[in-house]
């Protein structure tokens, strides 16, 4: 599954590449960065009540792109508020490792995976 996410760290590279931005200036991609984060904040609760013993695998992914985009003000806001709802949105759901918290796990790797292969096209220099 972590090759599934090398996309994710092309993508930290490329944007970490990326010339400095005026603050609070929404880029083209923070739609997409949102809903990777809360992805990641989605994983790493579903991984956790499912006994993958990763850590803080998914918290470090998102704390390594918030360090790659490295944004200010609202932005940063709004990606931490994206993680935390996924997280958030799980932990309401979820007490226990489900069949139904697989399928969302695989969904989610899925997702995460296509949205950093799609943002890499896009955007990488």
């Amino acid at each position: 599954m972590s090759t599934r996410f090398l996309a994710i760290f092309v993508l930290i590279l490329a944007c970490a590449s990326a010339p400095a931005r005026a603050q609070d200036v929404a880029a083209p991609f923070d739609a997409d960065l949102q809903r990777l984060a809360e992805i990641l904040g989605g994983l790493h609760y579903l991984r956790g009540i499912c006994g993958t013993n990763e850590g803080n695998k998914w918290r470090s992914e998102m704390q390594a792109l918030i360090d790659a985009e490295t944004p200010s003000g609202e932005r940063r806001t709004r990606m931490i508020a994206g993680f935390n709802r996924g997280y958030n949105g799980f932990q309401q759901t979820y007490r226990s490792c489900t069949p139904a918290a697989t399928v969302a796990i695989r969904r989610y790797v899925e997702e995460g995976s296509k949205i950093s292969r799609d943002l890499t096209a896009r955007y990488a220099n």
